[in-house]
């Protein structure tokens, strides 16, 4: 039985979470305390483990509660039941967009996308750039932070004048990783 409630609960919170992991926090924990698997305390826990483990924190949720109440199954089912709803869709799109690929009027849709989106994620970018580099307005700027984005910077350009592709992405993270220890974990 706790099977078949896993997979329901589950469920619904994949078909019901709109806007990412952290919206289906509120409903995954109304599940968990109307099925009475867990307490606030263990809900709180199960939040810290899901955030600090790789991956999607919705199916981390749900592998953490199945995996609590039903074992290896239970994580399983309660995993298969929170991506079910999503991988239809994205199945149900698919074909929509395989029959509409070759119309001009979706290309020129798509053509006219492509320059919004890439404003979009640069906004967003220089957003946070600034942010992290100016803080509050009390502080200051944060001279170390404007120094990290101007040596990334350079290595980024830098290795693309080098190399075609330049550096992979993962190495540049690392490499971003390092450099914000070194400069804020000696502090």
């Amino acid at each position: 039985m706790i099977y078949l409630e896993l997979f329901i609960a589950f469920l619904e919170v994949g078909l019901f979470s709109f806007g990412g992991g952290y919206v289906s926090i509120p409903l995954i924990r109304e599940i968990v305390l109307t099925y009475g698997w867990m307490d606030d305390e263990m809900i709180t826990h199960m939040i810290a483990v899901s955030e600090s483990t790789p991956g999607p924190l919705m199916v981390n949720m749900a592998t953490y509660v199945g995996s609590t109440q039903g074992g290896i199954l239970g994580a399983l089912i309660a995993t298969l039941a929170v991506v079910l709803p999503a991988f239809l869709i994205i199945i149900l799109v698919m074909a929509i967009f395989r029959r509409f690929i070759s119309n001009r009027y979706f290309q020129g849709m798509l053509s006219g996308m492509k320059p919004c989106i890439i404003g979009i994620i640069m906004a967003m970018g220089i957003y946070m750039m600034v942010q992290n580099c100016y803080g509050s307005m009390i502080s200051g700027i944060d001279i170390i932070a404007v120094l990290l984005v101007i040596i990334l910077g350079t290595v980024f350009w830098g290795s693309r004048k080098i190399k075609k592709n330049g550096i992979s992405p993962i190495l540049l993270i690392i490499i971003s990783a390092g450099t914000g220890v070194f400069f804020y974990g000696f502090r």
